[in-house]
């Protein structure tokens, strides 16, 4: 008699899913912020928009749903414009203080 081992299916952990308000909103991206990675902040404004709706963020930042995408994909360069206007869309404001 052969016994198989239970497959233990494990959920992939979606950041997205926690991002319900402004607040952790805020905290999540300066705590991308601070470490300095652009990639990891185009994955981070990524995950807050998919939070609040692609389509929607889209709208708000005056860029096509099909453009935000690009601009937040992976090894993507977006301008520092289009960074800007996807922060505001997404209800933070980018700041600066001394190091």
């Amino acid at each position: 008699m052969v016994k198989t081992k239970a497959k233990v299916g494990v959920a992939a952990f979606d950041v997205a899913q926690h991002l319900g308000d402004d607040v952790a909103v805020a905290e999540y991206v300066s705590a991308v912020l601070d470490m300095n990675d652009s990639d990891l902040l185009l994955a981070a404004l990524n995950n807050v928009a998919r939070a609040k709706g692609m389509a929607h963020v889209a709208k708000e930042a005056g860029l096509g749903r099909e453009s935000l995408y690009k601009a937040l994909a992976p090894g993507a360069k977006p301008r520092f414009e289009t960074i800007v206007l996807v922060a505001r869309a997404l209800g933070v404001k980018l700041t600066a203080q001394a190091a």
